[in-house]
């Protein structure tokens, strides 16, 4: 690795900040880096798009909707994304196992090595490497003020998640999965490409993987705080053994619609209150990673 093109989302919880300080890395580890600095949601695509060509690869700086600008960009060309974790949650940077010191984050990556997964393309065109939602995650990112991330990072994510799961407010969905017709009542309903969350604290469901070529769709119900914790209990211990309160089922080609019509977060962003469809890229994504 010999030239690296870094984008950084000023707008993130520590992109600003740790913009210097990751050029620097780069520097004392011999790369050579050309970096551009974002101005408004989508700007990093269009970067890459523009520039990255010519680069050994491309490092995005900010929280996991930057990462995902940049890596729906580099889709099919071949060109690596290297995450240096600026953001709140950072999940796809803790999925990887990357540091998140942005510092020692080069260091790991300029020296290690790469890894695919699979993405989701939404209808929209928009990819997500973590996945997508709509009821009590969705309402945790929008109810969390950006003090409060800024301040305690993914801890700021607690207590807007605590009244969501709390107030169990139930919707109906309807989801399609290759075909396959599924209608409940729901809390909360995700569509996962990653099996699980805090470093396993929590697992999504059954065999998820993100190198399988398929996405998983997960729904949970509970109507008061004692079904949400026998629900909560299971997940963390990832018993998914058969229960009204979880379904869940496997697909390249997924829709889910709700009523009332629910707003809608994918890896972080909030999408507003949309119908999803999704649809699997095997293996789209090239991250670099630590070494072993």
């Amino acid at each position: 690795m010999r030239q690296v093109l870094l984008v950084s989302n000023p707008a993130s919880r520590r992109g600003g900040a740790w913009h210097g300080a990751a050029i620097a890395a780069f520097r004392a580890a011999g790369v050579t880096c050309d970096a551009v600095i974002t101005e408004a949601p989508g700007h990093g695509a269009e970067i890459v798009a523009r520039l990255a060509p010519g680069y050994d690869a491309v490092f995005a700086l900010g929280g996991d909707g930057t990462v995902m600008e940049v890596v729906g960009a580099l889709s099919g060309t071949g060109l690596p994304t290297g995450v240096l974790p600026g953001g709140t949650g950072n999940l796809i940077a803790r999925r990887l196992g990357i540091p998140l010191d942005v510092r020692a984050a080069v260091r790991a990556l300029v020296a290690g090595g790469s890894r695919r997964m699979d993405l989701g393309r939404l209808g929209d065109g928009r990819r997500f490497a973590y996945s997508v939602g709509c009821g009590v995650d969705a309402a945790m990112v929008e109810e969390t003020p950006a003090t409060l991330k800024r301040a305690l990072g993914m801890a700021g994510y607690v207590p807007a998640w605590t009244r969501a799961v709390l107030r169990s407010r139930r919707f109906a969905v309807r989801a399609v999965v290759d075909g396959r017709v599924i209608d409940r009542e729901a809390t909360s309903v995700m569509v996962c490409n990653q099996p699980a969350v805090m470093n396993g604290l929590m697992t999504f469901g059954p065999g998820i993987s993100d190198r399988d070529g398929l996405l998983d769709l997960c729904v949970y119900s509970w109507g008061n705080a004692a079904e949400a914790a026998r629900v909560l209990w299971r997940l963390t211990r990832a018993d998914f053994s058969e229960s009204a309160g979880l379904v869940f089922a496997r697909g390249a080609h997924l829709e889910v619609e709700t009523s009332p019509p629910q707003q809608v977060q994918a890896d972080g962003e909030l999408l507003g209150a949309v119908r999803v469809t999704a649809d699997v890229e095997p293996l789209a994504g090239l991250f670099l990673t630590p070494a072993a």
